[in-house]
């Protein structure tokens, strides 16, 4: 069998009336050289039996693989471990694309000399609602290549991103599993790899997405504060990263307040972070939010 170009891979959740929409993408793609994984993270309805009806019927492989629930980072690790694509693409349970994602994603990472793509872990595209309109800011130009972090972090935070990554790159940022948490944010692999590769960023509306209200990003606050360990990480994470001192001082503050919610004393907090100094100074900022966390919790 032919080696795909790419990965497309799903983590899903309880979704089978929404899955739909990726494979309907899918099967209209006019790039055809890939394989589909879906990770299913203890689905309770019927996405097993939907999931085998197609794999009779595709024309492309799709694979199938069902998990206890462990939260969307634990399925992504086991997807980037069970990819045989060059390129891995995460495409969530409940959005659709154009029919040219794949080859425009194709077209623009080939237009990289390939003796620079060893240098280069991502390529991304922009996010369109279901009006076509942009969510969020367009990148400054048809093509941008990045190497900064803060660059790569503004560009990805401006607005909603679709991205593919370097399968091979990703093998080596496997997310954090911290025992008893079901999620993380997925800016703490991003920012890793960003330090060390450059990125790809294009001028392209490929995904459509439409926000539900279970969805993961209508809730980010709440999952981090029940999440608080690998939040927390994050954050520190973050804190030490060459950007701005007004992200580092804003990093430090979230870095207090998850660790409140994570119940981590004060002495630790302190201790741990990098600037132990500037994090006393920030504690009631910190504690300020975990307070206000707590009346919507």
């Amino acid at each position: 069998m032919k080696t795909p170009f790419f990965t497309v891979f799903t983590p899903t959740y309880n979704r089978a009336h929404t899955l739909h929409r990726v494979y309907d993408s899918l099967i209209v793609q006019t790039f055809r050289n890939f394989e589909w994984i879906i990770v299913d993270d203890g689905s309770k309805d019927n996405t097993g039996e939907l999931v085998k009806s197609w794999q009779r019927n595709a024309p492309f492989q799709i694979r199938y693989i069902y998990q206890e629930n462990q939260g969307k980072h634990i399925a992504i690790n086991i997807g980037v471990k069970e990819a045989k694509g060059e390129l891995f693409l995460i495409f969530d349970s409940d959005d659709s694309c154009v029919p040219e994602s794949l080859e425009c994603f194709r077209f623009y990472w080939g237009k990289i000399p390939e003796e620079e793509k060893k240098y280069y872990s991502t390529i991304s595209a922009l996010c369109m609602d279901l009006n076509g309109k942009v969510i969020g800011e367009e990148f400054p130009a048809e093509i941008v290549d990045e190497d900064s972090v803060w660059q790569q972090i503004m560009l990805r935070s401006s607005g909603d991103r679709w991205g593919a990554n370097r399968t091979d790159v990703l093998k080596n940022f496997p997310f954090p599993e911290i025992s008893g948490e079901k999620f993380i944010p997925e800016g703490i692999v991003w920012n890793r790899m960003s330090q060390l590769y450059k990125a790809r960023f294009i001028n392209k509306k490929l995904l459509i997405h439409e926000y539900l209200p279970d969805g993961l990003s209508v809730s980010s606050i709440k999952l981090r504060a029940q999440n608080p360990i690998g939040a927390r990480l994050y954050y520190k994470e973050l804190s030490v990263l060459n950007i701005p001192i007004w992200q580092k001082v804003k990093a430090l503050v979230n870095y207090i307040r998850f660790s409140l919610h994570g119940k981590v004393q004060l002495t630790y907090i302190i201790k741990e972070s990098v600037a132990p100094f500037t994090t006393s100074g920030l504690l009631f900022f910190g504690y300020f939010l975990f307070k206000d966390d707590n009346k919507e919790l």
